[in-house]
Parts: structure tokens; sequence; C-alpha cells
């Protein structure tokens, strides 16, 4: 049967991968995304292939804003029976004692905040109705520091413990939870760490042949569409020639 799939983070990456891969799945659609414009160029990309697809431009850090959509949504497009919490972010490769709390603030307020916001405002409604799948988007970030990682991988460890929290606080409905946990994955997370150094970027997949947002997609959609009975709780998706978050062997 198909579901109603709502993406957060949905213009680029693992988000955009996860929205065409959804789509391909028959899934309805609901993308979420800072960038108005690049939401409707994936709306119509999508729309043009045959799905069904509903955009909002919102910031999942604009609780406000995230409300009114949410709670607003048109009545056929209300029962959502998949959350991926996608939106996420790092910035800086800073020793901590020098960071910069701008930046700390963003990447909390992102991948924190923000997931709650959404978590609290979608998984009452998959409560009631006794079906839903949350996919958090965590990281191997998450399960342990590496250099310059410091409150990049703190939110990453939250997005574990908040979801082994939820998994618990769900485990009497048929409500499914999942964390999915990204190596080096090649989309514009780099970019956007070094604030727009494209060379430095760069250098972080160099040597390596690194996942991509639709590798992390296909997980994404193989778990929402496992029998009800199994939950996939929690991947780790490495590249080939990556060890940890910390060892990687470029060639």
């Amino acid at each position: 049967m198909n579901k109603i799939v709502l993406i957060t983070g949905a213009t680029s990456g693992i988000g955009l991968g996860c929205a065409r891969k959804f789509a391909e799945n028959g899934d309805r659609l609901i993308l979420t995304g800072r960038n108005e414009h690049r939401l409707a160029e994936i709306g119509k990309e999508l729309t043009d292939k045959g799905a069904q697809v509903l955009t909002l431009a919102f910031d999942v850090r604009d609780r406000e804003k995230a409300t009114k959509y949410i709670t607003g949504l048109p009545e056929d497009w209300k029962t959502i029976d998949v959350l991926v919490n996608n939106a996420g972010l790092a910035l800086g490769l800073e020793p901590e004692y020098e960071g910069n709390l701008e930046d700390w603030e963003t990447m909390i307020d992102t991948n924190i905040k923000g997931l709650l916001t959404m978590t609290r405002l979608i998984v009452p409604g998959m409560v009631e109705r006794n079906h839903g799948h949350i996919i958090n988007i965590g990281s191997v970030a998450g399960d342990a520091a590496y250099a310059g990682g410091n409150v990049y991988c703190a939110t990453k460890a939250a997005v574990k413990a908040i979801t082994d929290g939820l998994r618990i606080d769900v485990a009497d409905t048929a409500v499914r939870v999942t964390n999915l946990k990204p190596g080096l994955v090649e989309t514009n997370f780099s970019n956007i760490r070094f604030h727009g150094d494209t060379g430095r970027a760069a250098n972080v997949y160099k040597g390596i042949k690194p996942l991509t947002g639709d590798d992390i997609a296909d997980v994404a959609v193989y778990a929402a569409n496992a029998p009800e009975h199994v939950q996939i709780a929690e991947v780790l998706i490495l590249a080939t020639h990556q060890a940890s978050g910390s060892v990687i062997v470029r060639k």
C-alpha cells in the first residue's frame, strides 16, 4: 500500500535521495526544506514522473512555522505514515575551545531541536492510529567523537539517544523507529561545514569512493517496507574503506 512520507531537508543529499527513492516506490511525498525555489524544482521533477508531491518551505528550527504547516496540512495529507527526520548539518571543524558559538547553536537547533519539533508534531497521530514509522538520520559521528567533531558528534549522539528513547516510548504500539547512521556520504555536507570552501570540502572525499545520498535512501526505503512485525532499529552504513568515524583508508 502506498504511504504518505514526510522528508525534512529534502532539497539535497540524503533527503533528495530519499525523495526520489520513495517516489519510485509509489509513495506520496511531503517534502520540506528552506529553499522554496529548489523545493518547487524537485516537486516538478517528481510530479512529472507521476509522483504525488506536496512541498512545504520552512526551516525546522522555526517551531512556529513548522507547527503552522503541519497542523494546516490538507485532510488527505494528514495521515503521515513515515517521517524521515533528515534535516541536519555540520559547521566547522575547529577544536572545541576555538569553536564558533553561532555554529554550535545552528547545529543544536537543527539536528536536535528541529528533529524533536517534527517528532512532537507528527508522532502523536501515528500513536493514535497505531501505525507509523520514524526514520531518523543519525551518523557514525554519534558513536564516537573524532578530531574537530566535538559539538556535531554530540548532536548525533543525541539523535541516537532520542531515537532509542522514542522506540521505548512507542513499544506498546505498532509504530516503528529507526536510526540510520551514515559514514562518509558525498553531498554538499562538507561544503556547508566549511562555509563554502569547495576545495577544502573536496579533500574530504579524496582517495576514497564515498557513499551517496541514494545509498542511504535505499536503506531507508527498505526499512520502511519491511514486514510490519520487523523493526529495523539501527543501521550503520559505511563506505567500504571506512572502518569508523575516524578511520578512513585513502588510496
